[in-house]
């Protein structure tokens, strides 16, 4: 009588069938095996056309080191960064649209979205726009005046035009997750306050720091009086891009110099905890943030610095943390291209967006632009037109665009307050790893490659052996 064992990948476990020579029936089946689940496994596999699902994983068990040669180690004996979220920008068009759905139909699509229980993806950090961003249907700020008009004391500051749509849509996710974290970033402070009283381009004067500093406090406060908390705001998007609408040219120098003399002190004056988070731009200018950290006394007001990806390599945020490691850093904005490609998409954004943010000591990872309809629209004259939202919402009918599914692989898992942990690189097998709050260990993996890769998962001295077709992402949970 012979053995024959079958070792089936990627399943841990092992199979043995008896042969009995000479019977009629070659193969007598063995008895079902049971074994513990140590491992649940979430996958996006566009090859296989899964999007996000939990995986059966009743064999993914951590046992003796086994012999392969890939292998990922989680040591959570290493730490780093205390995780904020994961999320979108909310746009004042994502808003619109969805305002726009049925109550009942954005009920759903709002639980689906930022509730933490079931199936739900657990949306963590949100980034909303002070004033109009160029995905907004109109350019505005909440000062605008006739021409030769100033208001440097704020009388007129108003929000009227945030009241339609982006604080009731703030509310009612506020209302389903109480602890989402909310940054806010200006495109353009009022027209009348930039050199050329227009809403692209030009630069802020320094005659009106103060009056910006005021509108910035006047934005908190009436934000949390509409029931909105401001976690954070970045001073300026994309300081070096003025050919947006709207924008604004902001040297490193020159927003030092507003933070020190103007914004700091007047947070500080209001007793507001908002934090100030500079720079909020592409990671190919690190001496950017590093200049204005550099300024001492702007320095002691600011909390961090916020980074884009649109130019550079994502390593480049490390520079600033290892410049200034009192400082936080912070990954806040980048879009997909329509129509959007899920294989291409879901590679590049997984490897850079979510694992090299995370990796080089980013508390957030955030995805352009939560919706939009399928003309990709509203956008400001001369704003961006190939913008694909995270969701397409067209009416009450929502597709689920690549977005949706590289922040689901982090925020339903990797919740505020999780703990980077220590994780060893294998050659296409992108990965990050976490210790959440409960205590779970969370790990990340993209093959990046186009060929299934078998590998192991070792924690604690034991393995769990898995395997991943080429392009797929998979969350992993013990």
């Amino acid at each position: 009588m012979k053995k024959i064992c079958l070792y089936v990948l990627p399943l841990l476990a092992v199979a043995c069938s008896k042969k009995v020579v000479g019977s009629g029936n070659d193969t007598i089946p063995p008895p079902p095996v049971q074994v513990k689940s140590d491992v649940s496994v979430w996958l996006t596999d566009p090859s296989a056309s899964i999007l996000f699902k939990p995986q059966a994983s009743t064999s993914l068990v951590f046992a003796a080191p086994a012999a392969t040669a890939d292998v990922i180690e989680v040591d959570d004996k290493q730490s780093f960064q205390v995780i904020d979220g994961f999320g979108f920008t909310l746009t004042g068009g994502s808003a619109m649209h969805l305002a726009n759905m049925t109550a009942e139909n954005r009920a759903a699509l709002l639980k689906e979205l930022f509730a933490t229980d079931s199936t739900f993806i657990g949306t963590s950090y949100l980034r909303i726009s002070i004033g109009a961003s160029d995905l907004d249907a109109t350019v505005f700020s909440y000062n605008d005046l006739a021409a030769g008009e100033t208001d440097v004391n704020m009388d007129k500051f108003d929000l009227t035009p945030d009241k339609k749509y982006l604080i009731p849509i703030l509310k009612e996710i506020l209302a389903i997750n109480p602890n989402i974290k909310i940054l806010g970033s200006p495109w353009s402070p009022p027209t009348w306050m930039k050199t050329n009283n227009n809403s692209k381009g030009g630069s802020l004067k320094p005659d009106y720091y103060d009056a910006y500093a005021k509108y910035f406090v006047k934005y908190v406060q009436q934000m949390k009086a509409a029931g909105v908390t401001i976690d954070a705001i970045t001073v300026q998007n994309e300081p070096l891009h003025p050919g947006n609408n709207p924008s604004l040219l902001m040297q490193p120098e020159e927003q030092a110099a507003f933070i020190k003399k103007s914004l700091g002190p007047a947070f500080q004056a209001a007793g507001i905890t908002t934090k100030i988070i500079i720079y909020d731009h592409n990671v190919d200018r690190p001496d950017y943030p590093i200049t204005v950290l550099g300024d001492a006394d702007a320095a002691k007001y600011i909390d961090g610095s916020a980074f884009h990806l649109y130019a550079g390599s994502v390593d480049a945020i490390t520079q600033v943390h290892n410049a200034f490691p009192q400082k936080n850093v912070y990954f806040t904005e980048q879009w997909v291209g329509a129509p959007g490609n899920l294989r291409g998409d879901l590679n590049w954004h997984i490897k850079n967006v979510i694992i090299g943010t995370a990796r080089n000591w980013c508390k957030t990872a955030l995805e352009w632009n939560l919706a939009a309809n399928t003309k990709l629209e509203p956008h400001t004259p001369g704003g961006c037109t190939q913008c694909l939202g995270a969701v397409t919402i067209e009416g009450n009918a929502v597709t689920r665009n690549p977005a949706y599914y590289i922040i689901a692989h982090a925020s339903k898992f990797v919740r505020p307050g999780s703990v980077r942990v220590s994780s060893s690189l294998s050659s296409g097998l992108s990965n990050v790893a976490f210790t959440t709050p409960d205590n779970k260990k969370v790990l990340i993996v993209l093959n990046e490659g186009n060929n299934i890769r078998t590998f192991a998962i070792r924690y604690n001295g034991k393995d769990v052996i898995t395997s991943l077709n080429g392009g797929s992402v998979a969350t992993y949970v013990w």
